[in-house]
This record gives C-alpha cells, sequence and structure tokens, in this order.
C-alpha cells in the first residue's frame, strides 16, 4: 500500500463506451489525434495492458464498480441488472466521508430485478438505457424523467462542471463523467461534422480479413463493416452495387468518420474538465482517469462491435494522473482489468476494500513498483451465446505473449448467480447452433493481429498444457466453473 500524502485525495474518474485504445493519440493512434486526453497520459501514467473481463457494457461497468468479476456480481449479459446490496468502492467511498456522483450514461439496471438507481452516489444525472446523443432524456433522483436540451457528451460535461461548482469544497469528492459517446449509432454534434470531409482514413491491416486459419466462430460473427450494419450505422446507402471488399472499404470510411468525429467531441469536455480542476487548483490533489468500459473493432478483422476476446475488443485505455504519487510521462506494461480498479482507488484514498472484491490492488505500480507476485495472466468470460451479432459464449486467458480461447457455444448460455440463464437463445434464432466448441491459440509476439490459430500445430503442445493448467487455476481462485471441454 502507498504512503498516503496528507489528503485524501478526489477522483475524476471519466469513462466513455466503447472507445479503443487504438483511437487515442496517446496510444499511438495513426487515424485520430485526441491532444486532452493525451494530457493525463503526459502528467501521470499509461498502462498499455489493461483489459475488460467481459468486453460488453453492462458487465463491464459492474466489474468496475465492484471489483468482481461477472459471475459473482450476477451481471453476465445486457439483461442482468447491479444489485444495490453489492458492496461498490462508490458506496465505500461515500461511507469514508466522501461525496460522490455519477452523471451520463449508467447502464447497470432497467428496474427488472433491483432498484436501477445509482443509490451509492449522493449526486446523479443519468441516461435511460443506451441514452440518445441529441436532447437526451435523462432521469433525476426525485424520480422525474425529462428531455434535456443540448448534446450529450457537452450535457454531462455541464452537469459535472455544477457538482464540481456546488460541492462541499471541505470533503473529498469522487466524480465519475460517464459519457455515452462513442457508442453506436455515432451521431456528431454540429461544431464536429466537418471534420474529415475529404480525407481518407487509414485503413487498418486486417479490414478485408477472411477469417482462415481460425475456429469457424469468428466467420460466423454479424459485425461486418458494411454488410452486417444498418441504415443508422452509415446515414447512406453505396450509390451502385459493390464486391464485398468493395463495400467494407465504402462502409468503413462512413462509419469511421462519424466515430472519430464523436471521439473528438469527448475530447474537449475532457479539457473543459482538466482546465476547470486546474483553474480550482484541484488538480495536484485529483486522481484523474480516462478510461473506456472495453475495446472496440474500428474494422479490424473488417469488424465493427466487440465481444470477442481479440486484442481489440479485450484491451482498455488506461491513463491515469495523480501528482501526488505519479510521476508524469510514465508507462506501464503490467497485466491489470477493470476488477483491479475498484481495489486500487479505495487504496489510495485510505478506505477499507471489502473482503468481496476480488481485484488486486495496482497502487504499488503507479509508483514503479511492481510487486513480486503481480499477475502474470487475466481471465476472460464472455456469457451472451449468439444473442448479439452471433458471437459464441467463450471463456479464456490472457499472457504477456500468449492467449488461449474455448469458445464453448452452449446454445443455452450459462446460468447466472441468481439462478437464471444468461443469453438464452433457440435454434431457430442463430446460425451457432450445431457448432461444435472449439478452442484457439494466438501467439502474440509473432502473430499480434491474431489470424492464425495454433491450437493444432504440435510446437505448442507444452503452451497449451501450462495455459490449460493456467486457466482452470483461474477458474478455481475465483470461483468460476468451466464448461465439459470438447477431446
Amino acid at each position: 500500500m502507498l504512503l498516503m500524502p496528507p489528503a485524501r485525495p478526489n477522483i475524476l474518474f471519466i469513462l466513455s463506451d466503447d472507445h479503443a485504445a487504438h483511437a487515442i493519440s496517446a496510444y499511438g493512434s495513426r487515424i485520430n489525434h485526441t491532444p486532452n486526453i493525451d494530457r493525463i497520459a503526459q502528467r501521470g501514467m499509461r498502462f498499455d495492458n489493461c483489459f475488460c473481463t467481459n468486453a460488453i457494457c453492462t458487465p463491464a461497468r459492474a466489474s468496475i464498480l465492484t471489483g468482481t468479476h461477472n459471475h459473482v456480481n450476477g451481471v453476465t449479459t445486457l439483461e442482468t441488472d447491479l444489485d444495490n446490496s453489492i458492496p461498490t468502492f462508490a458506496g465505500q467511498l461515500k461511507a469514508h466521508g466522501y461525496q460522490t456522483a455519477i452523471f451520463g450514461k449508467w447502464h447497470l439496471g432497467e428496474g427488472k430485478q433491483h432498484q436501477p438507481n445509482p443509490d451509492h452516489f449522493d449526486e446523479w444525472a443519468v441516461f435511460p438505457g443506451q441514452g440518445l446523443y441529441h436532447n437526451p432524456e435523462v432521469i433525476f433522483p426525485d424520480g422525474e424523467k425529462r428531455s434535456v436540451p443540448g448534446y450529450a457528451t457537452d450535457l454531462i460535461t455541464d452537469f459535472s462542471l455544477d457538482f464540481i461548482e456546488k460541492r462541499d469544497s471541505e470533503r473529498p469528492f469522487c466524480l465519475f463523467t460517464w459519457h455515452k459517446a462513442p457508442h453506436r449509432p455515432w451521431e456528431p454534434d454540429e461544431k464536429h461534422l466537418s471534420m474529415f470531409i475529404g480525407k481518407n482514413i487509414p485503413e487498418p491491416e486486417t479490414l478485408y480479413d477472411d477469417y482462415a486459419n481460425r475456429s469457424a466462430f469468428a466467420e460466423a460473427a454479424h459485425m461486418r463493416v458494411g454488410l452486417d450494419m444498418n441504415d443508422s450505422d452509415l446515414k447512406a446507402k453505396p450509390n451502385k452495387n459493390l464486391s464485398e471488399d468493395e463495400l467494407r472499404r465504402w462502409a468503413y470510411q462512413r462509419y469511421i468518420k462519424d466515430y472519430l468525429r464523436v471521439v473528438a467531441s469527448v475530447d474537449d469536455n475532457v479539457g473543459r474538465q482538466l482546465n476547470d480542476l486546474e483553474e480550482r487548483g484541484l488538480l495536484q490533489n485529483t486522481i484523474v482517469i480516462y478510461s473506456s468500459d472495453q475495446g472496440f473493432f474500428l474494422g479490424d478483422h473488417g469488424w465493427y462491435d466487440k465481444r470477442f476476446m481479440y486484442e481489440e475488443s479485450l484491451r482498455m485505455p488506461f491513463l491515469i494522473s495523480y501528482p501526488n504519487v505519479i510521476a508524469e510521462g510514465m508507462t506501464n506494461d503490467q497485466i491489470v482489468t477493470n476488477v483491479d480498479f475498484a481495489p486500487t482507488l479505495l487504496s489510495l484514498c485510505g478506505a477499507s476494500v471489502p473482503e468481496e472484491m476480488q481485484g488486486k490492488d495496482f497502487s504499488p505500480l503507479l509508483e514503479g513498483k511492481r510487486p513480486d507476485d503481480w499477475q502474470q495472466s487475466m481471465y476472460y468470460r464472455y456469457w451472451m451465446n449468439g444473442s448479439n451479432h452471433n458471437v459464441a459464449a467463450h471463456y479464456g486467458i490472457r499472457t504477456h505473449r500468449y492467449k488461449l480461447i474455448y469458445f464453448y457455444n452452449d446454445g443455452l448460455g450459462q446460468k447466472g448467480s441468481d439462478g437464471g440463464l444468461c443469453g438464452r437463445i433457440q435454434a431457430s434464432e442463430h446460425t451457432l447452433y450445431g457448432m461444435k466448441p472449439a478452442w484457439e491459440l494466438f501467439d502474440l509476439e509473432k502473430d499480434p493481429h491474431e489470424l492464425t490459430n495454433r491450437y493444432d500445430d504440435p510446437n505448442y503442445v507444452t503452451v497449451i498444457e501450462e495455459l490449460k493448467t493456467e486457466l482452470h487455476a483461474w477458474q478455481s481462485r475465483i470461483g468460476d466453473h468451466p464448461v465439459d471441454e470438447i477431446p
């Protein structure tokens, strides 16, 4: 645990939705520039191996808040709510004397099973469901739901700035600014509509992936750029018949420009918040975080969306500044996950970490110190078997060099902690029915784009045995249950 500065730090946690690390210039983006988000990296630390444990919005947010894997917090799919009786790091900080607030996208309950409101916060104003970009409907603590004129990214920042202005300056604060952007459908504001007009955005190397040399589950996914997009994604149709590759090329330019335009608005508003903290003299003692609930395919493998354990979906941006502890311009390549956020922030604030939390406190990494027993792998599980974009249920493990994935494709989903079926689907509703489970192994050192499955390569027999041992150790340690494996 770090030696604490005299004053308990404030927290500003800015979370976007579906913002891939490779669309941030601090991570070397080839397609856009994010000067304000980069300021956090310049003033602190960039984590290069931060991963989510389930690449879908609702479960990812639940893990961030609770410090637990989804089979423990029960939020395994988009249809499962967060039970407010589960400890969260926001609730712990509230009990620790912090003022807590969240504005923007909550997406952790629609009232199906549990109270959907973010009750671990003193103040909040959140969107129902995904929320809208323009004139969004907002839910307030008094139960009132009304449309608020303006652009979502600006409004979320306005709410956040107003909270800082009116807060009790004698108490530390924990403020969550949780954006809708850049979630689809990508609807830019007027300020950024003209960005990239007349320019071609560089294509990813794998835009024309044919899904050869992998299991059949990659080709089965319904999230190909152009081919699997609807009119609201592209806002236009090609004026002539195109081949599949031509359609990908045309649709990529349509979609990626709008995606980057809504990212630009997020970046502008990050700048507003950083400037406000600086003007108020709060930056020195404030932990500032920029992250996203998971990654996103930006035409990589010919896809948009997320869900898969492949790198572009698995990897999260995580930038953190805290001048009292973190030196400027630092990078870190140790493996951390969204389950680790909660215990780390509680430790930094001098608050107790509930026993239920499964994550590891990575605060020593912020000072450049790596504990001898630091994790050298991470565990992933996606539960929504075929129910969206025809992505099969799978789990796996990633080390610094290797990734082992098991597509178990059970057809009915797995039971959540509440005993209910998660992501249940019938045979007629998806094309995964009848597909046999399959393993994939990637050597990330030799194959960073994950184009060749090495599972049947005899040169990797020992590696596979070691990875399976580590995978089962993870499942045993966190209490998740493996499914029956193929022979």
